[in-house]
């Protein structure tokens, strides 16, 4: 549908806990192109939530897809009104975020987890994930949340300039 830009902080709604979407209709559908569309344009983006594009409704999408440090890899994908189901033990990595840009930080998360929650095609969904894509999944979450990684790194020794690749 269409590449939408990505809010940095202090945007509101990047703070602020999204709404359910409840039923996927076309609107939600669009949303969901939205993601992927904005994420494939996003050099390096492994995730989305539906916040950072400024709808305030609990979607994201993820895509680990030839990423070094995914095991899981379910290609890319939309939930919608997504739970953490089962969640397995923590452990402190590296985290950057779009709507973050100047920074990245250790920040610990699962590495195992269930997710489940409503597809785009309107039907029930339940993922396994771990290591890099359960961090992606959980880092998005946050998002819904109204939470930034910032919000969890354990303080100002976690912080780092982020670096810049060419």
């Amino acid at each position: 549908m269409s590449i939408r830009p990505v809010l940095q902080i202090p945007a509101s709604v990047l703070v602020s806990p999204a709404a359910a979407v409840g039923r996927v209709d076309d609107a939600a559908r669009a949303l969901a192109q939205d993601l992927l569309d904005t994420m494939a344009a996003s050099p390096a983006c492994v995730g989305l939530a539906a916040p950072q594009i400024g709808v305030g409704l609990r979607a994201f999408a993820v895509d680990v897809t030839g990423h070094r440090k995914a095991r899981s890899c379910h290609g890319a994908f939309v939930l919608f009104d997504p739970k953490v189901v089962v969640e397995g033990p923590a452990e402190v990595a590296r985290e950057g975020c779009m709507s973050v840009p100047d920074l990245t930080g250790d920040v610990a998360r699962a590495t195992q987890l269930t997710v489940s929650g409503i597809g785009p095609d309107g039907e029930p969904c339940s993922l396994r994930v771990d290591a890099f894509e359960a961090r992606a999944v959980l880092h998005e979450l946050d998002h819904l949340d109204g939470l930034v990684f910032l919000d969890r790194v354990a303080g100002p020794h976690a912080l780092f300039p982020r670096k810049v690749y060419r």
